[in-house]
Parts: C-alpha cells; sequence; structure tokens
C-alpha cells in the first residue's frame, strides 16, 4: 500500500510533535519536521527521520519551503501554533501537499465565531445573546435588554483572542477601545460582539470525526479548570453533566459539525450554566485540541491517527454506534513555573523520571539534560490517567502526581495537587473561576507547607544533628537517604524537600518570609 510511506511533516515542537509523531511511526509513515536554533536538543527531533532548521514556528514560507525541500506528501499542523491558521492550510495545498486538517474553507468559518454562532442558531443549536459591536452606543443597546455584566470579544477564535468584561456603562467606552486595539494589533481584519457574562458556568467540550458525510462524536469532556485561556485540568466524561443534558451536549454538537460538513477532526466547544442548567455553544476549534488524551483515554480511539486517514484517504471507517466510553480520565499540562511567584522557569532539566503503571500515560516533549528557555519552555508534558471509576481516577492521579520527578527546574506539579485535592474537584462543584478564585489560597498552602519542611531543615542544621552532616559528608542522593534507617521519618523528608527547594524554589521563599517579616 502506498500510502505507508508517506512522508508527513509535522510543523510543531516539543509535546505536540512528538505526541503526533509516535501514531505516524506506529501507522507505518515517515515522519519529517522542523526545529529552531534554540530547539536543536529537542526531543521531538528523535522521532524525526528527517528535520530542517527554520527561523521560526510561525514562518509559513519557511515551513512550507522546508517541507517541500524534503520531498513532504503531506504536512500535519500539530496542535499548535500553525494548527488553525487559514492561510498555512491554503499554502500548504497550493504547492501541491496534503494538509492534514480541515480544508480552507472550513478553517474560514470555524474561525469566526459570528459565523459559527449564526450556523448553529440556523439548526436550532443555542447561543448566548450577541450582537455586533461597531461603536460603544452599539454596547449600551445591548445592556438595556440583557444587563451587566458583558463580555465583549473579537470574532476570530486563537491565541491572539482579545476580550475584555464590562459592569457598567462607565467601563464600555474604555473596554471597547483596548478591545479594538488589541484587534488592530493583531494585523487581521476582525469584528467585535458582545454577549453576557455567565460568572458560573462550566467549559465542556465534544471532540468530533467526521469525512463531510459520515460524522461522529467521541463524547464530552470538560475544560473549566482554565488560566489566561489556558486548560490545565481536564477531565472526561463532565461530573457535572446529567444524562438528559449529555444526550442534547452531543446532539448539539453534531448537529454544528453537519451543518458544516466537517471533515477531520475538531471541538465544539460549549458554555454550560451550572444554574438554570443551560446550554450554549461558544466556538468551533478545528484542530485536535492538546486536551485529546483523556478522550483517547475513553474511548479508545487513536485520534490523531483517525485525523490521518480522513485526510490522505478521504473516508472515516468508524460508525456512532461503534463508539462506546469506558470508565473515566483526567489530565494536566505540567508546565515549567515557579508554583509559588509565577514566571517561566529556566535551566537544564537534571533529572527527569515519568510516573507508571495501569492506566497512566504521558506525552511528553522533555528528557534529562533538556534546556529550557524562556521562548518555547512552557509545556513539559500532558499526563492523562485512566480507572474504572471517577472516585479511582482521582486517587491514581494524585499518585501519578507524587511519582512524577522533576528536577533543575520548577513545575506546577505543587499546584495540581492541591487542585486535584480540592473538595470542589473531588465533588466536580468547580467551574471557569475556580482557579482565579482559589490559586492565591492553593499558592498559600504550597508556601507554608514548604516553609515548615525548609525550617525543620534549618533546625537540624542548627542543632549541628549528626546524621545531616554525615548526609553532606558522603554526597548520599535523596533516594538513598529516603532509605537508609538510620534517619527518622522527619529527618528523611527534611532531606528530600531540601532537594526539591534547592532547584529554585528557596529563593522564592525566601524572598516571600522577608515580605512578611518586614510587614510585622
Amino acid at each position: 500500500m502506498t500510502g505507508m510511506t508517506t512522508r508527513i511533516l509535522i510543523a510543531d515542537r516539543g509535546v505536540s510533535a512528538a505526541r503526533v509523531a509516535r501514531s505516524l511511526v506506529e501507522s507505518g509513515y515517515t515522519p519529517i519536521g522542523i526545529y529552531t536554533k534554540e530547539d536543536e536538543g529537542s526531543i521531538h527531533r528523535k522521532y524525526l527521520v528527517e528535520d530542517r532548521e527554520v527561523s521560526s514556528y510561525h514562518d509559513i514560507g519557511d515551513i512550507v519551503d522546508a517541507a517541500v525541500e524534503m520531498g513532504a506528501e503531506a504536512v500535519h499542523p500539530g496542535y499548535g501554533f500553525l494548527s488553525e491558521n487559514l492561510e498555512f492550510a491554503r499554502e500548504v495545498v497550493r504547492n501541491g501537499m496534503i494538509f492534514i486538517g480541515p480544508p480552507p474553507n472550513i478553517l474560514e468559518i470555524a474561525g469566526d465565531r459570528i459565523a459559527v454562532k449564526t450556523v448553529s442558531e440556523r439548526v436550532g443549536v443555542p447561543t448566548l445573546p450577541w450582537s455586533e459591536v461597531k461603536k460603544p452606543e452599539d454596547v449600551y443597546e445591548f445592556a438595556k435588554v440583557h444587563g451587566y455584566p458583558l463580555v465583549i470579544r473579537t470574532n476570530r477564535s486563537g491565541d491572539s483572542e482579545s476580550f475584555g468584561l464590562v459592569y457598567s456603562d462607565n467601563y464600555v467606552e474604555k473596554v471597547v477601545n483596548s478591545v479594538k486595539k488589541e484587534a488592530k494589533a493583531s494585523g487581521r481584519e476582525l469584528k467585535l460582539y458582545v454577549e453576557p457574562y455567565l460568572g458560573h458556568v462550566k467549559c465542556i467540550e465534544v471532540q468530533v470525526l467526521g469525512d463531510g458525510d459520515n460524522i461522529i462524536h467521541l463524547y464530552d469532556r470538560e475544560c473549566s479548570i482554565q488560566r489566561e485561556n489556558r486548560v490545565l485540568v481536564e477531565e472526561a466524561p463532565s461530573p457535572s453533566l446529567k444524562q438528559n443534558e449529555r444526550e442534547r451536549l452531543l446532539e448539539y454538537a453534531l448537529a454544528v459539525a453537519n451543518q458544516l460538513k466537517y471533515k477531520s477532526t475538531g471541538v465544539v466547544v460549549f458554555l454550560f450554566d451550572t444554574r438554570s442548567r443551560g446550554i450554549y455553544l461558544s466556538e468551533v476549534k478545528a484542530t485536535i485540541s492538546a486536551e485529546h488524551a483523556v478522550t483517547e483515554m475513553i474511548t479508545r480511539i487513536d485520534i490523531v491517527r483517525k485525523q490521518v486517514e480522513i485526510s490522505l484517504y478521504g473516508g472515516l471507517d468508524l460508525r456512532q454506534n461503534s463508539i462506546e466510553p469506558h470508565g473515566f480520565s483526567i489530565g494536566a499540562s505540567i508546565l515549567a513555573e515557579n508554583p509559588l511567584i509565577g514566571g517561566i522557569s529556566q535551566g537544564v532539566i537534571t533529572k527527569y523520571r515519568e510516573p507508571s503503571g495501569l492506566g497512566i500515560r504521558v506525552d511528553s516533549g522533555v528528557a534529562e539534560g533538556t534546556r529550557l528557555t524562556a521562548k518555547h519552555a512552557l509545556l513539559l508534558a500532558k499526563i492523562a490517567v485512566w480507572a474504572p471509576t471517577r472516585i479511582l481516577t482521582i486517587s491514581r492521579f494524585k499518585r501519578a502526581l507524587d511519582d512524577f520527578v522533576i528536577e533543575g527546574v520548577s513545575t506546577n506539579i505543587p499546584l495540581l495537587k492541591r487542585i486535584i485535592g480540592s473538595e470542589e474537584f473531588a465533588r466536580g462543584e468547580y467551574t471557569l473561576r475556580f482557579l482565579s478564585e482559589k490559586e492565591d489560597y492553593f499558592k498559600e498552602l504550597i508556601r507554608d507547607s514548604l516553609e515548615q519542611q525548609l525550617a525543620t531543615l534549618v533546625a537540624l542544621f542548627e542543632l549541628s544533628h549528626s546524621g545531616i552532616k554525615k548526609i553532606f559528608e558522603r554526597k548520599i542522593s535523596a533516594m538513598e537517604t529516603i532509605k537508609s534507617e538510620k534517619i527518622g521519618g522527619l529527618k528523611r523528608s527534611a532531606w528530600y524537600y531540601y532537594t526539591i527547594l534547592k532547584h529554585g524554589l528557596s529563593a522564592g521563599i525566601r524572598r516571600s518570609t522577608g515580605t512578611r517579616s518586614k510587614s510585622k
């Protein structure tokens, strides 16, 4: 079969490129790709048969030239950077290659929230009330009917999304002008629209697959734990929906996808009002989405593989009645950031060990020795766990986070532990406001815990405990120390946390402690 030797260029890096490459290799395709100068040592390159250096992962011309030079027959955009970029898809097709993703006509509609709302209303799928905004007076008129608060958005979805919240007439003109300015800076022709802002909503997505005629859903997943539009924790299925609500949501997703004659994989995004139990279409993401692993875990379907088959061969070999969800899955983004003071954590990963065991999956873009820079450092890995019950899934996820070892840089793992361990998460009662309302509280818990452990270590030093002195004299590793029966549990714990603190958290704690001391 000639398709099995197809050379496919992956126009992405890190976690995304490595994850796509794994499916291509397993399916017998030839993965080729790109990298930038900063990414010469990136782990995704080891999966590529051939690659070329490019100036930027956003440089369409450079990437397409590299694809042509290496003889690519198709291009996969990954699920970052250019994955929903209409011009990139068009340029790939213009150069005689297959774009593995939705065709340009679908990308054009899906990337326009106003167009998606119009399509949805046409097929009876509810959206929040909305109106186009050309001047502040348009918002005043809308507010007379719907009241405040309101949100003003641009019609284009994606990383460059601009929006602003309005709580009264006094802020309308300022917010409209601000959103217009941000939209103008993007360099694209954008429209503004206004809709009600709901404070107690969840974000629930439906992954769809289609070949234009046969279109199916892969059930729902919840993506409500977000920071600045980045999903930190996702789970499938959503713990919040009743059976009749889930059936309605899935019907809505298929109605929109069928109206678009959707081809490839995509995500239909809904807002779920926890008070009124209303379901409203928000947007369509014409991509596989970084959160797809939890969907794969409960459906046991390789979405990347199906995405490639649809683009190369034109058909989808799955039917809705053959798809059945199994169990529960929770996933999260492992980020290189300081969980106390924020900011991207840079440096070299000196130790890296992934969790393992039944039902645990890690899609990683790093390894021991990987150097992280501010330009591409943030996402280190995506972790997903599966279990037959949600209670067991939560327990397994906590254990996986405990077993995940990353040294040399700071990560958000301590924050993820607090999120998963919260009562709100256990009950499934979190909304899009959850992290903005709780993050400072979580940081205080992390800070207090680490300060207590640091204080214990300092006390042991001050007391000149012989065991601690011997540890330093012999330079015993943290793991050897933990196993040593000559040192009590408290001392083992103190030494273990010292090995974490010495990689950057201690500086943040000292600054924080010093600030509080001065205030007293």
